[in-house]
């Protein structure tokens, strides 16, 4: 089977609701399919490294994932620095998710850093969830088609696509990916809405998603 998708309870501020309808509908959340608006995407494919670091101070947790884990970002670089800034930390937080899921640890503080309020509870129980059925993943997941909307200079609404066909769960005692075989569901489209704290940090405080979404099918 496909790694399962993360999807938290959201509510956005009106400004933020129209790049959800810009994306499209779905059950749980639309994606679109377009660039980011207003930024140079680039060619860069980007995969992830053991800990992203973005501009600013403050000290992020080191994310450390498994060899048989990888994550690719693709245009999610702008040029814009304060754009940027906000990508680098919402890559951290698909990455601290994943890395908690493969330590089965839903007390992670990297989760803490990169998710507040609700999404961060669940978050947590959706790695507990994990935890309790003995499952973690594997394979490589590609984040691609992001379109970033600035609300202000504190709040974002963030939608992407991401291809899970290289990517399954896994049974945490044999060591054994779940494969089936690829069908639109390996697609799935995320709308986010991210809040940057005091110490600058862009954190995720709602996310929905759907899959099998036209808007990130091939």
């Amino acid at each position: 089977m496909h790694r399962r998708s993360l999807s938290l309870a959201a509510t956005f501020t009106a400004t933020a609701a129209l790049l959800l309808t810009a994306c499209g509908s779905g059950d749980d959340s639309p994606k679109s399919s377009d660039k980011i608006a207003g930024a140079d995407q680039g060619d860069a494919t980007r995969p992830a490294s053991p800990s992203t670091s973005a501009p600013g101070s403050v000290k992020r947790p080191v994310i450390t994932l498994p060899s048989d884990v990888k994550n690719v970002f693709e245009g999610w670089k702008t040029g814009d620095t304060t754009k940027d800034a906000l990508l680098a930390d919402v890559e951290n937080r698909i990455n601290a998710t994943d890395a908690a899921i493969t330590a089965a640890n839903p007390d992670s503080e990297a989760l803490g850093f990169y998710y507040k309020g609700e999404a961060l509870a669940g978050a947590a129980e959706w790695v507990q969830g994990y935890v309790k059925d003995g499952k973690s993943i594997t394979g490589t997941v590609r984040f691609f088609n992001p379109e970033l909307k600035l609300v202000d200079k504190d709040t974002a609404a963030f939608a992407y696509c991401s291809d899970e066909s290289k990517a399954f769960d896994k049974d945490r005692k044999t060591n054994k990916a779940e494969k089936t075989t690829v069908t639109k569901t390996a697609y799935v489209a995320y709308n986010t809405r991210v809040e940057k704290n005091e110490q600058g940090v862009w954190q995720t405080t709602s996310l929905l998603s759907q899959r099998g979404s036209t808007k990130c099918t091939p």
